[in-house]
């Protein structure tokens, strides 16, 4: 094994590792401009994805903003409405005819279940004006008792 070292076999080595280098630069630039036109594709998806998520925040932030003020709003009307001149007589009307009704159901002895039907009354009612009765009612169902109680709260504030 015996190679000869001349200029001609120099000049074929040199000419093959320059060529193996032209060829190995060309398939970077290829892999390079694959990997950013991929890069720009993600990024041109994130920066949609991100537009459709803050316009959905920016929408529900809005949708939150005016539940709020009619929340406000609503809340406002009805102690503006609880405070009309009659409606705390109509209130005693409903609490006596509530406490009434129970009576005629509950106990034959007058004095001492008319006080504790007075209470309970007092206190349903106070729970239905708060709105937690009528969000449990709403939630749960109304009962037949509940439903003639608020019919009958309907036609007294009805008639006035």
């Amino acid at each position: 094994m015996n190679i000869e070292i001349n200029s001609e076999t120099i000049l074929i080595i040199l000419g093959g590792v320059a060529l193996g280098w032209i060829l190995s630069y060309i398939k970077s630039l290829f892999t390079v401009r694959k990997y950013k036109k991929e890069l720009k594709e993600y990024k041109d998806h994130l920066e949609r994805q991100m537009k459709i998520t803050d316009a959905g925040n920016k929408t529900l932030m809005e949708e939150m903003n005016a539940l709020k003020k009619e929340n406000e709003n609503l809340r406002i009307s009805v102690k503006t409405l609880g405070q009309k001149p009659g409606r705390a007589e109509i209130r005693q009307f409903n609490i006596y005819d509530s406490a009434l009704r129970k009576m005629m159901l509950q106990a034959p002895g007058f004095s001492s279940a008319w006080e504790s039907a007075l209470q309970e009354s007092e206190r349903e009612y106070e729970e239905s004006e708060t709105g937690l009765k009528n969000i449990m009612g709403k939630v749960f169902g109304t009962s037949a008792s509940g439903s003639s109680e608020t019919s009958s709260v309907q036609k007294i504030e009805h008639k006035k």
